[in-house]
């Protein structure tokens, strides 16, 4: 596979500003920071709703010792008051797109405004739609739902109307998740034959008691009340940064990737979706061992990566590939290629952006050059020199709309410069007056 062919694939189409609003908190936050930086890196104008600098002032909430029915209408409220604040910032950025990732802090009132404004707006709902139900209330009130399952799913979507539903997998993203040199001590501490990074779902308490005699860590949180994994739980189940993730699935032999369950009867469920570690290990040229998904062989070819139907069959599958590294690395080495080609958040925004474009042939709206913003002014070559300094110096290119520019401006820090002062009194005055 030629990954430079399947680099420019992705990155074709018109540009749009995008605004991204992140959860508060949970495991699609980093998927919502390595959205923003895929569309940065496919040129896109990106701003982000950092609603994580909202979950502390929430989370005190709780601490008010006050009845349930009147938490409950406290957090509703304060969740009103963040909606809100994302109107705000979507008058000021004007996006085309306003992508919200699960557990977004949209309420149904701030998507009926946006959709009355002609916002366009979507989700992607990083989560099993059996495990977090949420989605009923909202689905309706995107105009675009992305999902990472399919079948029942996507029916019971149209059930709801909901016309603008795309299975949308998850990926890793290149510039992150990658081989890295490690240096003795960190191959010593994040290192080992087997390892597992992720939560302690019971699933997966239960059948890790059965690997206890590998040099086995775990890495996550959620581990608690289990005497048998106690000394294989690593930094006493304190959340592992992704930064240290990509460091651990590097220095491991052998990287279990077990889905979660909540269910304690079944220790390898076959369901369907993939989860994101399967990307991101196989992104840092990883090896995995990774549990038989039903969407699975879509995305992955069997030589591309190791599967397994039962705990026992898992046993054997250590036993052999910890003595193999020739195998290991084969597998990584293509299922490192697959992702690059095919499954990095690159991808998914183009794919994303695509659909969007395709139910409305009209988006992203035309914006003003800033030529037609001079209104066709031949400018004095130093003011021409000047104006393609600064694009330069902000990153954007040669043909970037003038409300970017100004967007762009309005980020910098510092005293601003007589041009750029200018730049933002024209676009005030058009706003007022034209």
């Amino acid at each position: 596979m030629n990954s430079s062919l399947c680099d420019d694939a992705a990155s074709r189409g018109e540009k749009a500003r995008v605004l991204v609003v992140l959860p508060m908190y949970g495991g699609s936050l980093p998927v919502g920071r390595y959205c923003v930086d895929a569309l940065r890196n496919l040129g896109h104008t990106v701003e982000v709703f950092e609603a994580p600098d909202f979950h502390s002032a929430f989370s005190a909430l709780k601490g008010l010792r006050v009845t349930t029915d009147r938490l409950e209408y406290l957090e509703n409220s304060f969740l009103q008051v963040v909606s809100q604040a994302v109107l705000a910032k979507v008058e000021t950025f004007e996006p085309d797109l306003v992508l919200a990732l699960a557990q977004a802090p949209l309420s149904r009132q701030a998507l009926k405004r946006l959709r009355r404004d002609g916002v366009a707006t979507a989700m992607w709902f990083v989560e099993d739609h059996r495990l977090f139900t949420y989605w009923r209330a909202f689905a309706p009130y995107y105009d675009f739902f992305a999902v990472i399952q399919k079948d029942d799913f996507l029916d019971k979507l149209e059930e709801l109307g909901v016309e603008g539903a795309l299975y949308l997998p998850l990926a890793a993203l290149a510039s992150f998740h990658k081989p890295v040199d490690l240096s003795p001590v960190e191959k010593r501490r994040f290192g080992a034959d087997v390892s597992f990074m992720g939560a302690g779902y019971p699933n997966r308490r239960l059948a890790f008691r059965q690997f206890t005699g590998y040099d086995f860590k775990i890495w996550g949180t959620e581990w608690e009340g289990e005497p048998l994994l106690q000394r294989h739980v690593q930094l006493g189940g304190a959340r592992v940064s992704p930064e240290d993730a990509v460091r651990i699935y590097n220095a491991t032999r052998i990287n279990l990737n077990l889905h979660s369950s909540v269910h304690a009867s079944e220790l390898v469920g076959r369901g369907d979706f993939v989860n994101p570690r399967t990307f991101e290990l196989a992104a840092c040229g990883a090896f995995q061992l990774v549990d038989e998904r039903s969407l699975l062989p879509e995305l992955f070819a069997c030589d591309e990566l190791v599967t397994f139907s039962s705990v026992e069959e898992l046993h054997g599958l250590i036993r052999d590939y910890l003595e193999d590294e020739e195998a290991r690395q084969a597998y990584a080495l293509r299922a490192r290629e697959r992702v690059l080609c095919e499954h990095t958040y690159e991808h998914r925004m183009q794919a994303l952006l695509d659909f969007v474009r395709a139910k409305r042939p009209s988006w992203p709206a035309v914006r003003r050059t800033l030529e037609s913003a001079l209104h066709g002014a031949q400018l004095p070559s130093e003011l021409t020199a000047e104006l393609g300094q600064l694009l330069e110096r902000l990153g954007l290119p040669a043909d970037a709309s003038f409300d970017d520019l100004c967007w762009a401006v309005r980020q910098r820090k510092g005293t601003l410069t007589e041009l750029e002062t200018a730049l933002l009194f024209l676009q005030e005055w058009k706003k007022q007056y034209a």
